[in-house]
Parts: C-alpha cells; sequence; structure tokens
C-alpha cells in the first residue's frame, strides 16, 4: 500500500529530473555564440592568434563571471585550446604555475590547514573576540580596521590573505555563523576586502602600486614617494574605500548577532609543542617577508619553503592525508588559469592594441583636464578587465608620455591615474588575492562578486569625483 502511495511522488520526481537534464541552458549556448562571433568579427581585424586570443578570453571571463561550470573547467579548457592551436608558447601558457603568486596560493593552503591542525586558529579566534565585542555590524567594522591596518605592515595582498582568512574563518564557526550564513560571508569579506581595497592607496602594500612604481622610475626616472603616495590616494581611495565597503557589506549580508555561548566556549590552556613550532615557522615566514626590500626573495618562495617545512612528516604540523584533503586544487587550477590567460593577452598584444584603438577614438581635450582624467581612468579599466589588474601598469606606464601630450595633464597625474583603475574591481578574477579569499575560506564567487560590483558601481558614481576634487585640491590639475 505505501508503495503505491509513494510512487506518483516518485515519478514527478524522475520525470523533473529528466527534464532538468533535458532543459537547454541558454546561458551556456549565448556564452558559446558570443564566443564564436567576437572570435569571427575579431579575425576580420586582427591576426588569427589574437582573434582566437580574443575568443578565449571572453569565453573564460564569460565561465568565470557566471559560474556555469567549476572556476577550474574554463582553466583546463584554455591550457587545452591554447597548447592545440599553438596561441603561444608552453612557457607563456602555463606561466601560472612558474608565478610565485601560484605558490603563495598553495602554500597559504598549507598554513591554513596547519593552523587548523594545530589549534592555533582557537587561540587566535578567543584574541579577536575579546576585540570585537559582541555586534555583528562591530565585528564587520573592526575586522576591516583591523585588516586594512596589515596593508601597512605585510607588503603582499596574498599574503595578507594568507595569514587572515584562516582565523577569521575561525572565528566565525565559534561566533555561530555556519557555512552558508550572511554572518560568515560578511566576516570574510570584510577580511579579504578590508585588507586589498584600502592597499592600492599604500605604495608597498600590493602588487600594481609596486609594478607602476617601478616601471615610472626606470622608464622616466620619477621614484614614487611613500608619503605622497599617500597623501594622494588614502583619504578617498584608502579611507574612503573602507568605509563604502563596510557599508556595501552590512548591507548586501546582514545577520544577527555572534552566538555568545558558543564564545564562551573557548577556555584559556597552555601552548603545546607543536604550536610553538608553527609558530616559529610562521613568524621566520613572516619576518622574510616584511623584509623582501633587504633580501629580493619572491614571498611565494617564501612561502613555498614554510609550506615545506609544515609538511614534513615528523614535525606533526600537519595531518597525514592533508595534502590530499585540504589542498583545493581546482581553485590552484583556476588561478593556473587567470595567470596564464593575461600572459597569452599580453603575448598576443591585444592589450596595447586596445589602447591604442580607445586613444584614437576617444574624445580628448587638452582645456578639459577633468575630463581627460575621466576618460584616461577608464581606457586603464578596460586595460584591468581585457588583461588583470597588475596588467594596468604594464601597458599603460610605457604609454604615459604620449597620453600627457595628447590631454595636455602632466606625465605624473596620467601615471597616477592608473591607481584610480586598477583600484577599482570589477569582478574577482582580476584580482589573485580575492581568488584566494575565496579558496581559503571557501567562500562562493558569487559572494564576492556582488561586492565587486557594488563597490565599482559606488566607486566610479561617488569616490571617483571626490578624489578628483581632492586632486585639484592639491594642485595635481
Amino acid at each position: 500500500m505505501s508503495n503505491k502511495s509513494n510512487s506518483p511522488q516518485t515519478s514527478i520526481t524522475a520525470k523533473n529530473a529528466t527534464q532538468s537534464l533535458i532543459k537547454p541552458n541558454w546561458p551556456l549556448y549565448l556564452i558559446l555564440i558570443m564566443t564564436f562571433v567576437i572570435g569571427a568579427v575579431s579575425y576580420q581585424f586582427l591576426t588569427s592568434v589574437q582573434a582566437l586570443s580574443a575568443g578565449l578570453l571572453f569565453i573564460c571571463i564569460a565561465f568565470w563571471a557566471t559560474s556555469l561550470v567549476p572556476a577550474y573547467w574554463p582553466a583546463l579548457g584554455l591550457f587545452a585550446f591554447a597548447t592545440a592551436t599553438q596561441l603561444a608558447p608552453t612557457q607563456v601558457i602555463f606561466a601560472g604555475f612558474q608565478s610565485s603568486t601560484f605558490w603563495l596560493l598553495f602554500s597559504g593552503m598549507v598554513f591554513g590547514a596547519a593552523i587548523n591542525h594545530t589549534g592555533i586558529n582557537s587561540r587566535a579566534t578567543r584574541l579577536l573576540m575579546l576585540i570585537l565585542g559582541n555586534s555583528y555590524q562591530g565585528t564587520i567594522i573592526k575586522i576591516s580596521l583591523f585588516a586594512m591596518g596589515l596593508a601597512f605592515l605585510i607588503p603582499s595582498g596574498v599574503s595578507r590573505i594568507v595569514l587572515i582568512i584562516p582565523i577569521i574563518a575561525s572565528l566565525a564557526d565559534h561566533f555561530g555563523y555556519d557555512q552558508n550564513s550572511n554572518g560568515r560571508k560578511g566576516m570574510l569579506l570584510a577580511a579579504a576586502f578590508g585588507t586589498f581595497l584600502p592597499a592600492f592607496s599604500i605604495l608597498p602594500a600590493n602588487a600594481p602600486n609596486m609594478l607602476l612604481s617601478g616601471m615610472a622610475e626606470a622608464l622616466y626616472n620619477v621614484p614614487f614617494s611613500y608619503g605622497e603616495y599617500l597623501l594622494l590616494h588614502f583619504p578617498v581611495l584608502g579611507f574612503g574605500k573602507l568605509v563604502m565597503t563596510i557599508g556595501v557589506i552590512l548591507w548586501l549580508f546582514p545577520d544577527k548577532a555572534p552566538n555568545q555561548a558558543i564564545e564562551a566556549t573557548i577556555e584559556k590552556s597552555v601552548m603545546t609543542k607543536i604550536e610553538i613550532r608553527l609558530l616559529i615557522v610562521l613568524c621566520t615566514c613572516f619576518a622574510f617577508w616584511f623584509t623582501d626590500s633587504l633580501h629580493h626573495i619572491s614571498a611565494g618562495w617564501i612561502g613555498l619553503i614554510a609550506a615545506l617545512i609544515c609538511l614534513w612528516p615528523s614535525l606533526g604540523l600537519m595531518a597525514k592525508n592533508s595534502i590530499d584533503k585540504d589542498i583545493q586544487y581546482g581553485t590552484l587550477l583556476f588561478a593556473a588559469g587567470i595567470i596564464g590567460l593575461s600572459a597569452i593577452i599580453a603575448y598576443s598584444g591585444l592589450g596595447n592594441i586596445l589602447v591604442n584603438y580607445l586613444t584614437e577614438v576617444i574624445p580628448f581635450s587638452p582645456n578639459s583636464p577633468l575630463l581627460n582624467l575621466s576618460l584616461l581612468t577608464f581606457i586603464s579599466t578596460c586595460v584591468a578587465v581585457v588583461t588583470n589588474l597588475a596588467g594596468v601598469p604594464a601597458i599603460m606606464t610605457p604609454m604615459a608620455e604620449h597620453l600627457a601630450n595628447i590631454t595636455g595633464l602632466s606625465s605624473h597625474a596620467v601615471l597616477m591615474t592608473q591607481v584610480l583603475a586598477f583600484s577599482n574591481v570589477l569582478l574577482p578574477y582580476q584580482a589573485p588575492p580575492l581568488i584566494t579569499a575565496i579558496a581559503l575560506g571557501n567562500l562562493s564567487i558569487s559572494a564576492v562578486t556582488k561586492v565587486c560590483l557594488a563597490t565599482f558601481v559606488l566607486t566610479s558614481v561617488i569616490l571617483l569625483p571626490l578624489n578628483f576634487l581632492w586632486w585639484h585640491i592639491l594642485g595635481m590639475f
């Protein structure tokens, strides 16, 4: 009798499952059609390599932005397609695996697993509990301020993410926020964006800043001053963007106050030998990160050496199966794919073609400095979307003098518009630190994308005009 009563429901479920399998996936079809159209149209004006690169760029960005497939799938597809069609040399296609950013991400996953395995996360959580208080809004604000403070101490954005995300994730657990709760997402997003976005206004705190500074000095003999750079950018792009980001997170991800009953369960205890060992490894790693200007060893290779020490079996800093269980290889492939895509685009020359085209069609006027600043920021923003954030100084800096002659602005003002562009992130794929945060915090790409889009729009509408006003007060134009 019971079997008969269940059979209609079973058949309905099976029918729905079958319909979901055969239902056309229109967004997927649309992306494939658009990719073919972009490639075909590009072929009429560009070389075959550039046309294929343009199609590859579109389909990868579309898949990563929409999350129609797992993030690693476009990366693997990129490797296969680019290798089969010989779009670029293999060292360009697989440049991501040679990048220090890739190995910094790997070491960050190892550090996170070791911190959880040894219990140091609980100790750090208890300390932060004493600071953060009981309010959800206050927690988001204080995490953001703490994260921004790290930008003045640790020169690498990915390194800061590696340090703070596992601790905040543990704190969210102890506060009673489950995996899919707004509270957990809000705390992790506050840590990630709080230590990432304001850092563009602090000269040594992010890779694009340093790339811009180094190229400007090499090409034009114009060294940047730490204090001048901070004064120019921090009031609006630093602190102003932090305040804006806090508001966006509280608006998009509201939640209740932390669960105090869970908070009270963490007790004081004496540190174990294993915890002390891990602290020695991490502190040594951080010390080398802090002093990278002295020894010039990349943060990625320092992190890899520290990760190898953590993985040494007899030290007991990791579980025996951590290398299989705790390392998210899909995210590593995602990161390698993004870096490889940027390298392919740079190799094909698409970025330079875009800039040359935009400078020809955009109506610059020597008598309209505010309009010219806005248009230069727009060009750099387009470059950031096509390549990534670090691609902006690589492509735009060699053209600074040419653009200064066209616009009537000073070369310094032209160079500084790059900061306005690469500090305004449209989508997560542009920024390795955000990819790292997604991996270590198990954040959904959609949650990070929402914050990116909201801050991008608000920055364009509110902060950029305020920043131009600030520059005018300082006499930049």
